[in-house]
């Protein structure tokens, strides 16, 4: 079983961006965003994938993951089964001490939202914190993309 660890932060200033080594464009939608298990179907760029999630435990930063790469020509047409709202986002990858954070920039109905996750090996992993990482919103339903496709930032 494969366990994805990681705690996840709004993001105060943009300041990321010059220090990211890489960025992508990501399209995303849910086949299912049930809260005790997610599918979802992405296009990062010119790969594409299937993840699903599980729930996550208690504390917000562990649940089960299991991703796949799929055709891209599939995901497209996965995309047009998925539930309303896709997401639409630029990924930075920033390396921080020997982690890399994620930070993504959302568009549409998500637009201003910034969102920086970080993945670890053990929930209690110390980590370096950048200037531009704001308040914690590990374990934060809100936040997860699932919800933001059913709930958009313009919305709260």
């Amino acid at each position: 079983m494969s366990l994805e660890i990681e705690r996840k932060f709004l993001v105060v200033n943009d300041d990321f961006k010059s220090e990211a080594y890489q960025k992508k464009t990501i399209k995303q939608g849910y086949l299912n965003s049930d809260k005790n298990r997610t599918v979802r179907v992405r296009i990062a760029d010119n790969k594409a994938f299937l993840t699903i999630k599980g729930k996550t435990n208690l504390s917000g930063t562990t649940r089960f993951e299991w991703e796949k790469e799929i055709d891209k020509k599939e995901a497209e047409e996965l995309l047009l089964l998925c539930e309303p709202s896709i997401i639409d986002k630029t990924r930075f990858l920033v390396k921080s001490d020997h982690h890399t954070y994620e930070i993504d920039e959302f568009y549409g109905d998500n637009n201003g939202l910034i969102v920086a996750e970080i993945e670890l090996n053990s929930e209690n992993e110390s980590f370096k914190k950048p200037n531009w990482l704001g308040k914690e919103v590990t374990g934060n339903v809100k936040y997860y993309n699932s919800s933001i496709s059913k709930n958009p930032f313009k919305n709260w």
